[in-house]
């Protein structure tokens, strides 16, 4: 499969011929850095772990070079930091079991320019290359300017297609904002309790990131923790880690849906209900 930039990559952990592998993918989850995929995505990742019909498959958008970095890596330059950053990915997919992973290497300032077709057309030809039933994005309230971008993209893209070429789902996920927030009728929860190893292997290969003075695997896991008991105020924890996400497949349904009209859609029934609660008491 050709990819658009020099450096980017397309790795199959397993060896499996590209077509095969990437037809066999039933969840698909493109985001913006490395690691992104594994903090916020790791419910399907881990109810795709070991089976036989159903595979994940990461989408990695961005090339890296603009990590944050301390300790040994602090005089990585950047081209060194997008190499380190490439092979943490891959060992994650390795570790993870992956169908694929691509590597798509661009640069975040072309990820956010809203012109910037090729992106586009690539994530169109990733997704009809792997036909899968859900799509994980970021969401849309996120915090983080090349996270929202990179959805934006993504609905951009599955939009363009044939209602045939579509996913049957959209979700999107928390990284650098959590989805505590949205009402609880609203809002999809994940359970990530399984193989808590694997959990902890995925975080922790982001050494860069770890020793370069961010500790995401801690704050993925007291995340999902917190999630899961804060979940239900008057109820016994039926898991004991969560993570959020919100149902966008509205908008790759109807094709007419503002997406700013949905996203802020879900901030105002949550200060309805903020509101209600106040005046009922």
């Amino acid at each position: 499969m050709q990819l658009n930039n020099k450096e980017a990559e397309l790795f199959i952990p397993d060896g499996t011929p590209v077509i095969e592998a990437l037809a066999r993918t039933t969840d698909l989850c493109i985001a913006a850095h490395h690691d992104d995929i594994e903090i916020m995505a790791y419910g399907p990742i881990s109810a795709c772990y070991g089976q036989k019909d159903r595979w994940f498959t990461g989408v990695t958008v961005s090339d890296g070079a603009g990590s944050p970095r301390s300790g040994i890596y602090a005089d990585y330059t950047d081209e060194d930091m997008k190499a380190v950053r490439a092979v943490e990915q891959k060992q994650a997919a390795h570790i993870g079991r992956y169908a694929a992973q691509f590597l798509l290497c661009y640069k975040s300032s072309e990820i956010k320019d809203p012109d910037n077709k090729l992106l586009i057309e690539e994530i169109k030809t990733i997704i009809r290359r792997c036909r899968p039933k859900v799509i994980y994005t970021h969401n849309l309230a996120d915090k983080h300017d090349t996270h929202v971008a990179t959805a934006l993209r993504v609905i951009r893209a599955i939009r363009e297609l044939t209602p045939d070429e579509r996913p049957e789902k959209l979700y999107a996920l928390e990284v650098w904002r959590g989805l505590d927030w949205v009402n609880d009728e609203e809002k999809l929860t994940f359970d990530t309790s399984g193989h808590p190893n694997l959990a902890a292997a995925l975080l922790g290969i982001y050494d860069s990131q770890i020793a370069g003075g961010k500790r995401y695997d801690l704050a993925a896991l007291g995340r999902r923790s917190a999630n899961a008991t804060f979940f239900a105020s008057h109820d016994v924890d039926s898991s004991d880690s969560l993570t959020y996400g919100i149902d966008m497949s509205p908008l790759i349904r109807d094709t007419s849906l503002s997406v700013t009209d949905f996203i802020t859609g879900f901030v105002d029934r949550f200060k309805n209900e903020v509101i209600t609660r106040l005046e009922r008491f």
